[in-house]
């Protein structure tokens, strides 16, 4: 009898310590997958990772290659999980062509005109591959790279920093650029984006952060009835290759006035030459108070979800875009397609073809300079 509850005693112990094992196992593997996870393999080898960032009510994720922001879950009105940051759930699409969704975008975001521009009197020339334009960078900028993790918070999953080291001449850029990007996730839902950068020969620099949002849900159709405000007095009007002239016109009276709140489409369709140039809304607008450094500059509420975002940044110029050569070619993460006007994007920058533009601010980094800035967009419930 001895024996036999020894033996069962035995079997309780090898069950216990089975049961006790198995749960490690699934919480270890829980862990790895909460923080970093295989993403997929670029062609030559390289292995794209994926991070989690989480406060316990927000998650961001982010793949290392292109820096890209692949979602960002914000709770609703009702609690519920949304998705408002378009994208895709693999990384085909991403290799596939896609317009800039959620990257880190450089050297230079946005267009210089004829892809040249002049620093010390030498002239640069680089990929023109935008109707007449460098745009983004050009073939390959810094969305289409697979950035160096530097350091993750693994213990909280609050912050990573990126880096990329772009090498002189790459893409017809002066200077070998080394550039660290840090994301960061803070208690009250804010997510910041923070750029360092330095260089040992004069080049042009202009980073942005190039997610497309739907504060209604990323598959949810257009984000025409979205409430915009912008704290911009002035815009930039553009030429038939989006480039702008050099004028600073005033938003009063036009339909690029969003100092007070209206929706995104209110006045998308009124006959206004810029709308047709831009085929919408695709323009810088110059934001107040630029010398105050960071500062509120948008804010955005979607009536149907009632998420609000707010925008920070420290920069002189922020492009809106609305999607508008989004055509439903690309299929979401539930299997929809991002159609016309289904997202729309808030590109903090310096403005467009500034180095070639002189009463514009200017974007050339000397050797020994340290390049900072900062932007953040801060969700919550309306």
């Amino acid at each position: 009898m001895l024996k036999r509850f020894k033996f069962f005693s035995n079997i309780n112990k090898f069950l216990f310590s089975s049961i006790i094992l198995t749960i490690l196992v699934i919480i270890s593997c829980s862990h790895n997958k909460s923080n970093k996870v295989l993403f997929g393999k670029l062609e030559n080898g390289e292995n794209i990772y994926k991070y989690l960032l989480t406060n316990g009510q927000c998650e961001v994720e982010i793949i290392t290659y292109g820096g890209i922001i692949t979602s960002i879950k914000v709770p609703d009105k009702n609690n519920n999980m949304l998705d408002v940051a378009l994208g895709f759930d693999t990384l085909e699409p991403y290799l596939e062509g896609h317009p800039y969704f959620g990257a880190i975008v450089g050297r230079y975001a946005n267009r210089i005109d004829n892809g040249k521009f002049t620093i010390n009197n030498t002239d640069y020339n680089l990929a023109v591959n935008n109707n007449g334009t460098s745009l983004h960078g050009g073939l390959k900028g810094f969305d289409k790279v697979n950035w160096n993790v530097l350091s993750y918070d693994l213990k909280n999953k609050r912050f990573i920093k990126l880096n990329y080291l772009s090498e002189d001449l790459e893409e017809g850029y002066p200077g070998n650029l080394n550039v660290n990007v840090t994301y960061t996730l803070s208690d009250d839902n804010e997510l910041s984006v923070e750029y360092n950068a330095n260089t040992d020969k004069a080049t042009v620099l202009n980073l942005t952060q190039h997610s497309y949002f739907n504060l209604s849900g990323e598959s949810s159709g257009d984000i025409l009835d979205h409430i915009l405000e912008l704290n911009a007095d002035y815009y930039l009007p553009v030429n038939k290759k989006i480039i702008p002239t050099g004028e600073k016109r005033a938003v009063a009276g036009t339909p690029f006035d969003f100092r007070n709140r209206k929706k995104i489409g209110r006045d998308l369709y009124n006959e206004d030459d810029q709308l047709l140039l831009g085929n919408g809304y695709d323009h810088c607008w110059v934001l107040n108070d630029y010398s105050n450094g960071v500062r509120k500059i948008s804010e955005v509420i979607s009536e149907e979800s009632m998420i609000k975002m707010e925008v920070f940044s420290d920069l002189p110029g922020v492009q809106l875009y609305i999607g508008n050569f989004l055509d439903g070619s690309l299929k979401s993460k539930k299997g929809m397609n991002y159609i016309k006007r289904s997202g729309f994007c808030l590109e903090t920058q310096f403005f467009p073809n500034s180095p070639n533009t002189e009463n514009f601010p200017s974007t050339v980094l000397e050797p020994g300079e340290e390049f900072y800035s900062k932007t953040s967009f801060k969700f919550s419930v309306k």
